[in-house]
């Protein structure tokens, strides 16, 4: 079977858009890259997230409208001070909330759009 690698995001300014997830995630640059081709690695050195350049992207309107989400991210944190502590780093970050459902009490999250639009949720991770 093959294996993921690491997902890919378009943006139109990849380094950019790397930045923001470097800073969310704690990963790291692989050395070397253009700023067309960006590659995030985790702490054990693992590709986990790379950004391509394109020369447009229009964001998706997610949840309605004419431009679906093609794809997210699901991120998790432990408790509910987590997502609280995130959410706040996101946002200073450059991110934007779409969606608030941090009282929902199965399953607390957030959904928020990345500085290129890409929506991306962190949610509080079911205990076990």
């Amino acid at each position: 079977m093959p294996k993921l690698r690491q997902v890919v995001l378009d943006a139109t300014d990849a380094r950019a858009l790397a930045e923001f997830y470097r800073q969310l995630l704690g990963f790291s640059y692989r050395p070397g890259d253009p700023d067309d081709w960006v590659v995030l690695l985790d702490a054990s050195g693992v590709p986990r997230l790379a950004f391509q350049q394109v020369a447009s992207l229009p964001p998706p309107t997610w949840p309605s409208g004419p431009r679906p989400q093609m794809l997210h991210l699901d991120l998790t944190v432990d408790s509910l001070a987590d997502l609280d502590e995130q959410h706040e780093r996101a946002l200073s970050l450059g991110a934007r909330l779409l969606a608030d459902h941090a009282d929902d009490p199965e399953e607390p999250l957030r959904v928020y759009a990345d500085p290129a639009g890409h929506p991306f949720c962190v949610f509080v991770s079911p205990p076990g």
